[in-house]
C-alpha cells in the first residue's frame, strides 16, 4: 500500500470544501450574503437573501463540493488502497476533510458554513453504505422541515438520525447478512463526530430557539422578537430633499 493516496486525497478534499458558493454567488448578485441575514455563506442563507432559487443552487453546489472528491477517490484509488481500507477509511476520511474545508474555509479567514450540504454530498457518494443512511436523513430534514419550519433544528436532527441510520444499514438492511462491527465502525465513528460537530456549529441556532427567534423558513420568528432583516439594504436616492430656489 502506497502512502501518498492518504495524503494527497484528504488535502484534495479540503481544497475542494473550501470553495465558498455562497460567497461567490453573492458577489456575481452584487451582495455580501455575510453582511445579511444570519451572515451565514450556507445555502439557507442565501436562499433567504437572494431568493430560494438561487439557494437552491448553492445547495447543489456545496454538495457536489462534497461528493466529487469522494467519487473520484474511489474510482482513482482501486488499485492503489485496498477496498475495505478505501471504503471504510479513506473515503470517510476525505469526506471529513472536505466539511471541514466548508466550515474552516482559509478563503474567508477560516470562517464558513455550518456543513450540512457539504455532508450530505460526501455521504451520499459513499456508494453503498452511506447513500441510503444519507437519504435517510435527507427524508428527517425534510419532514422536520414541513412541521417546524426551522431548517437549523432540521439540520441537526437530521444529523443525529444517521448515526442510528447507519446501524439499521449495517445490522438490520432488509434481505442482506448483517456486517462485521470492524467493516462499520470507523464509518460509525466519523458519523458520529460529524454529527456533534453539526450541533456545534447550530450553538447560536440553538439559543435562539429556545428564545423565540430563530428564522423560520419564509423569514419569520418563533416567537415575539423581531426578526432580523434577510434581504439586502435597497439603494437610496441621493437626490437632495432640499426646496428648489427660484
Amino acid at each position: 500500500m502506497t502512502a501518498w493516496p492518504w495524503i494527497i486525497a484528504p488535502i484534495a478534499g479540503f481544497v475542494s470544501g473550501s470553495i465558498p458558493f455562497g460567497l461567490l454567488i453573492g458577489r456575481i448578485k452584487g451582495v455580501d450574503v455575510r453582511k445579511h441575514g444570519s451572515r451565514n455563506i450556507g445555502a439557507t442563507n442565501v436562499g433567504r437573501v437572494l431568493g430560494r432559487p438561487l439557494g437552491y443552487l448553492c445547495f447543489v453546489l456545496d454538495a457536489l463540493k462534497g461528493a466529487l472528491p469522494v467519487l473520484v477517490a474511489g474510482v482513482v484509488l482501486v488499485e492503489q488502497v485496498p477496498d475495505a481500507q478505501r471504503t471504510g477509511v479513506l473515503m470517510p476520511l476525505i469526506g471529513i476533510a472536505a466539511i471541514l474545508g466548508h466550515i474552516y474555509s482559509p478563503w474567508v479567514s477560516f470562517k464558513g458554513g455550518k456543513g450540512v450540504a457539504t455532508s450530505f454530498g460526501a455521504l451520499l457518494a459513499m456508494w453503498p453504505l452511506m447513500t441510503f443512511p444519507a437519504l435517510g436523513a435527507l427524508a428527517v430534514w425534510i419532514a422536520v422541515v414541513k412541521v417546524t419550519h426551522y431548517v437549523s433544528a432540521a439540520s441537526m436532527l437530521a444529523a443525529l438520525a444517521l448515526p442510528l441510520l447507519l446501524l439499521v444499514r449495517a445490522r438490520a438492511w432488509p434481505g442482506g447478512e448483517p456486517m462485521q462491527a470492524d467493516a462499520f465502525l470507523p464509518l460509525l465513528i466519523a458519523v458520529t463526530l460529524l454529527a456533534a460537530l453539526v450541533i456545534w456549529k447550530h450553538r447560536a441556532n440553538i439559543a435562539r430557539l429556545r428564545a423565540g427567534t430563530e428564522l423560520r423558513v419564509g423569514g419569520a420568528t418563533g416567537g415575539s422578537g423581531a426578526a432580523r432583516s434577510t434581504q439586502p439594504p435597497r439603494a437610496t436616492s441621493t437626490a437632495s430633499s432640499d426646496t428648489l430656489r427660484s
